[in-house]
């Protein structure tokens, strides 16, 4: 039963997951050529970050990971009610993720300290977009079924109106829920994984 519902919300909604997809590419792309232009705005930003995670104020463990991570998902997931809201955090999280490794003085290393974890966390904000995306579907469909419904009492209508849509809603929450999985895999590989993995393969590459 559940299984066929995970199937239902990925292929009832495959529009919003590959239009998500495109999003992240286009936006990693964008960000990694166009580094030149971007290095006044961005460096301090990742010059910040690197201090802190060096300095202890950011610590790099699993529950400060998943924690900040969540966040964006869980931002994504209810900024879709405002629709192109999701849209624009996935693109700017794919944007600076594209400008670090322009910037980065080892590409290789750089790629496989993303990579182990990325698979994860790449994964989970595409689909928390698509949720996004998904939860907008289900608010405009409410909406406009509630103005179709003139001739009933506003409790009714509410109530037809809510009918109609909860698939959509329903849907969203569902892969929304599995972007919160994948994200919490994202933050186990990140803090226990990663480095191990990036020590490992690093001397295949150079």
């Amino acid at each position: 039963m559940i299984f066929d519902e995970i199937k239902s919300a990925f292929t009832e909604n495959r529009i919003a997951i590959i239009s998500a997809i495109a999003i992240l590419f286009i936006s990693l792309i964008l960000g990694y050529f166009l580094e030149p232009y971007l290095y006044g705005y961005l460096n301090p930003v990742v010059e910040d970050l690197n201090q802190k995670v060096q300095t202890g104020v950011i610590t790099l463990t699993f529950q400060s990971i998943f924690f900040n991570n969540i966040q964006i998902v869980f931002s994504m997931f209810v900024y879709g009610l405002i629709f192109c809201f999701s849209a624009l955090i996935l693109g700017f999280n794919g944007f600076f993720v594209g400008y670090y490794v322009a910037t980065s003085d080892n590409l290789v290393s750089t790629l496989l300290l993303i990579i182990p974890h990325g698979i994860f966390e790449f994964s989970s904000c595409i689909l928390a977009c698509a949720s996004g995306f998904v939860l907008f579907n289900f608010l405009a469909k409410f909406i406009i079924t509630l103005l179709k419904q003139k001739d009933s009492s506003v409790k009714k209508s509410l109530s037809v109106s809510y009918d109609a849509s909860y698939p959509k809603l329903k849907q969203a929450f569902i892969i929304f829920i599995i972007a919160c999985v994948l994200m919490a895999i994202a933050g186990f590989v990140e803090a226990y994984l990663t480095l191990p993995i990036a020590e490992f393969l690093y001397p295949f590459f150079t």
